[in-house]
Parts: C-alpha cells; structure tokens; sequence
C-alpha cells in the first residue's frame, strides 16, 4: 500500500517578528548577511525562530519536519556563501525572481564546513522521538551552477569538487529520515550532452552519503528528456515533479521513461499566496496517477514545487496544514 508523505523542500520564511528583530540586529547591507561567525543575539533570535518553524510543522502534521534553512540569505547558494574557502562578492539574481543572493566565488578547495550540520544538530534537538527529521540541501549541480569557479578551473572537476564538498557535509548529520536535493538548475539551466551525465554522477555521489530516502526535487518547470533519463541512473529514491508549472512534460517524463520507486509532487504553489483546498490537492494526487501507466509508488511526497520563503508567514503555516490534510485524505482514498 501506498504511504502519503507531507513534507516541504525547505527554505521558510521568517516568522514575522523575526524578520523584525534580524532586521534591527544584522542591518541592511550585503556586508550585513549571514557569515557563519553571527553574534550571540543574532544566533539567539534564529534559534528561536528555528523552535516556532518546527513547532509549527509538528502542529499541522506534517510527516516530516524541516529545520527551515531560516539562516540561508543566499538561499540554495547559503553552504558556499558561509564557507572559509569562498569569497562572497557582487550580489546576483536568484534566478528568474525578484530576490538576490551574493554570488559565492570558490578560491580554495572546498574542505569540511559543518554549518548545515550544526543547524540539523540543533534541530535534532527539539524533536521528539515520533518525529520525523527531514535534511534540506542544494544539489551539486543547482550549487555549481550558483556559484563562480576561481580555483579549480574546469567544469567537470568544479561539479566534482561540489559533489564532494557536499558529501562530506552530510556524513556529518545527526539522524534523519528523509533528504531533499534542490536541482531547480536542471530546469533553469539545464546541461548540456555529457553534462547531463555528469550531473548524474553527481548526485549519486551526495546520495552515498546517508541512508536516508533521497528525494531530488527539480522546479520551476519539467526535465528535458535526456536530462531526466540520466537522473533516473542515480541511486536515488524520489524525483519530485513541479505540477505547478508543467503537468505536460512532467506527465510525459513520467510516461515515457518511468519514475522511481518512490515519487515526490510538487502540487501546492510554494509563491502564490492563494491557498489551496486539502480536498483539491487530494483530486491532483488522483488526476496525475490517472494519467500514468499501473505504476504503484511505495511512497508518495506531497509539498509545495517550490520553497516557500516567498510567502507571507501566515500563508505559509496555512499550507503546511493543507499538505498534512490532503496526504491524509489520500491515504484514506488509498485504503
């Protein structure tokens, strides 16, 4: 029997009186961001924050519980950005979106950081034993994509050194059940013949290091053809599909070249503030598998296509609750 799974990729925003106070305590300018060597008020205010995001999530029910990356500025870019090997310089886009991150320029090997570590450590912490702990990462390729190369000088090598970086960080993680890779890179700057491969390669890499279900959540669209066959070499347990932004390709990936044994769906709008209906959710759940050969998935992931650091605080503790409604829903309609 199929098991219904709510969750998110991660990345919240900050609870309203958090922005606040951070905003007060750190200022306003690029020098201003976080750095890894914040203050004690500072660390204090996103511990705090921290406890209410978790809190929130064990409230509506959600089946996993994130940390909630509330420290990562630079979004996806944040495990470089804080990194004694990396130079934060000009502040670029964030890809097609009004928000910015520093672009992280690597100018030393890429050795042990341990900051996504700590802030697991951290909620680790707070959980119960019923809980279930969820790690959020950029995968390698999204995060070489991100960054800017000043010290390896090849492509190839870069992504590697990535990957590597990447693995070494989540050897260092306490316990958890689930990890999701953020590639939305894959579909915003999808790579090319033999980098495809590559990025394949890379992944597989990151996924050795845990075991934990491995979800690779792709967003903002649907995988070119080649670029989700290759995926699928990965030794992976999920590859998440933004319903949101394209039911087309991502039905026709999904029909053509199959799926894994598990999936994640992407069928709530992680930046649009109207809030789905937990009985709607449920009817996507069924229209996608409607569309699909007899395929049985051991698990299914319900969340949002997108993080959800763009929504207004209270519309994002709406929609956690929808996502643990509707994955209930679907496990009553299952059985």
């Amino acid at each position: 029997m199929t098991e219904y799974v709510s969750t998110t990729p991660g990345l919240f925003p900050l609870p309203d009186w958090a922005k606040d106070d951070l905003s007060d305590l750190k200022g306003h300018q690029k020098h201003d961001l976080i750095s890894g060597d914040e203050g004690e008020e500072i660390a204090a205010a996103y511990e705090e924050a921290r406890e209410e995001v978790i809190d929130v999530q064990r409230e509506a029910g959600l089946d996993r519980v994130a940390e909630g990356q509330l420290r990562w500025d630079d979004m996806l870019a944040h495990p470089l950005a804080v990194h004694d090997a990396v130079d934060t310089q000009g502040i670029v886009r964030y890809y097609d979106n009004n928000n910015f991150y520093r672009d992280p320029v690597v100018t030393d090997d890429l050795g042990f950081s341990g900051d996504v570590a700590g802030e697991l450590e951290a909620a680790a912490e707070l959980l119960d034993e019923d809980d279930s702990l969820q790690a959020v990462l950029p995968g390698p390729y999204s995060l070489a994509d991100l960054a800017t190369d000043d010290h390896y000088g090849d492509e190839a090598e870069f992504l590697a050194a990535i990957a590597d970086f990447l693995e070494g960080e989540i050897e260092a993680f306490p316990e958890h059940e689930t990890l999701f890779l953020l590639e939305p890179s894959l579909v915003e700057n999808a790579p090319d013949d033999g980098q495809d491969e590559r990025a394949s390669e890379a992944i597989d890499r990151v996924a050795s290091a845990t075991d934990a279900d491995i979800v690779v959540q792709p967003y903002w669209g649907a995988l070119e053809e080649k670029v989700y066959a290759h995926l699928l070499d990965a030794d992976i347990d999920a590859v998440g599909f933004d319903f949101v932004a394209n039911r087309e390709d991502n039905l026709y990936n999904i029909q053509e070249y199959g799926a894994a044994a598990d999936v994640s769906l992407g069928l709530a709008d992680g930046q649009n503030t109207l809030v789905e209906d937990p009985e709607a959710i449920r009817d996507r759940v069924e229209w996608v598998f409607d569309q699909l050969p007899v395929t049985e998935f051991e698990t299914v992931y319900l969340t949002t296509n997108t993080e959800t650091f763009y929504l207004p605080y209270a519309t994002f503790e709406e929609k956690l609750a929808v996502l643990a409604e509707a994955a209930d829903l679907a496990e009553v309609k299952a059985a």
